[in-house]
């Protein structure tokens, strides 16, 4: 792991202030019911933290899905604080339907000491993803807090008002999740255990290519599938393997690798120290073309060196995987699809940069 630059809660004074700390709690709701929690229970060590440090009141912020800032009943954050409830049963956990102005300010009032509250998604406000000082201001008002913690690693390569504009108001700090994320995927790049080997998958070369680009100088051996390599994309470099066959439809279209490329890059698996992966290798929503990835993602899952894995689809699908195989073991799933990406590409995180240095 790489050495974390930016301030975190251990460095700050928390005992007796109202914390207010962005959480990412943008995860799958289907007909209210939550369908996976990861990234609610990735924010538990923060809070308690936190509440056991003596902070006042916890008010946490969060996004849900992509509203346009607009009020969308299905994107409400309600569940989410009922699923946080049920992992803090020792705590009081509350929801506000607001998200400023005096009703957000009493919901936070009436939260007794050493309870924590979540406000409703972020983004049913359009100020949100234009940064707006005024609504980062409004927020702060609003919940009377002294000190932010920025936890949504998600988000921290996007310059919102919960991720920039909130952390030019109050002294900002990473929370445990933050710290994690960066200080695993900067030490895969910084200073990894050899041989490191880089598979990357998904479907749009100008994601992807930035990490490659990266990873040439880095990494021992770079693997590339999906749908990048299915459209023939060529690279020179010998550290790169380009997926050679592939498994189609009745149409001829490919939509996963085939038995010799996924043999080829298993082999790199079981010869590697350091694996990071990023982007499936095919078409993983229909069974008859996730061959490849469910065979890079046992041969990950059983290997005991350290493996990484990041990218939104990625990381869904590992965790999907691991539901039927809990046998397999991963170092460290990221809970950010585009952070991890732009982290990974050497990208500046405007969420991270703001925070204080230590």
């Amino acid at each position: 792991m790489a050495e974390f630059r930016k301030k975190t809660v251990q460095d700050v004074d928390v005992a007796g202030k109202i914390v207010l700390i962005r959480v990412d709690y943008n995860v799958p709701i289907k007909d209210g019911v939550i369908q996976e929690d990861m990234r609610i229970s990735s924010s538990l060590s923060t809070i308690r933290y936190v509440l056991d440090k003596g902070a006042r009141k916890v008010v946490l912020i969060s996004h849900l899905g992509r509203p346009d800032g607009a009020y969308v009943p299905d994107m409400s954050l309600a569940p989410c604080a009922q699923r946080l409830g049920e992992l803090l049963p020792d705590k009081v956990v509350r929801f506000s339907d607001m998200i400023y102005g005096q009703d957000a300010k009493d919901a936070v009032e009436a939260l007794p000491e050493g309870g924590v509250i979540l406000l409703e998604n972020l983004r049913f406000v359009p100020d949100e993803e234009a940064n707006s000082a005024e609504f980062a201001q409004e927020i702060v008002n609003a919940t009377g807090a002294e000190l932010f913690v920025q936890d949504g690693f998600a988000v921290i390569h996007r310059a919102h008002a919960s991720t920039d504009a909130i952390a030019r108001i109050l002294p900002a700090v990473a929370g445990f999740l933050v710290e994690d994320e960066v200080s695993r995927l900067e030490g895969a790049m910084k200073d990894p255990a050899r041989p490191l080997l880089v598979i990357v998958g998904g479907a749009k070369v100008s994601d992807k290519q930035p990490l490659i680009d990266k990873f040439l100088t880095i990494a021992d051996k770079i693997a590339v599938g999906g749908k990048i390599a299915a459209d023939g994309y060529v690279n020179s470099s010998p550290n790169v393997y380009v997926a050679e066959d592939f498994a189609e439809d009745g149409n001829g279209a490919k939509l996963d690798i085939g038995p010799i490329s996924t043999k080829k890059i298993v082999d790199m698996i079981h010869e590697s120290r350091t694996i990071v992966w990023n982007g499936t290798l095919g078409m993983v929503e229909d069974e008859r073309f996730e061959r490849g990835s469910l065979a890079i993602a046992r041969a990950m899952g059983e290997s005991s060196d350290m493996t990484i894995v990041g990218g939104g689809d990625t990381t869904g699908y590992v965790e999907k995987v691991l539901k039927q195989n809990g046998e397999l073991t991963f170092d460290h799933i990221s809970t950010g699809g585009g952070a991890s990406l732009e982290l990974l590409s050497g990208k500046t995180l405007p969420g991270l940069e703001i925070l204080q240095d230590r």
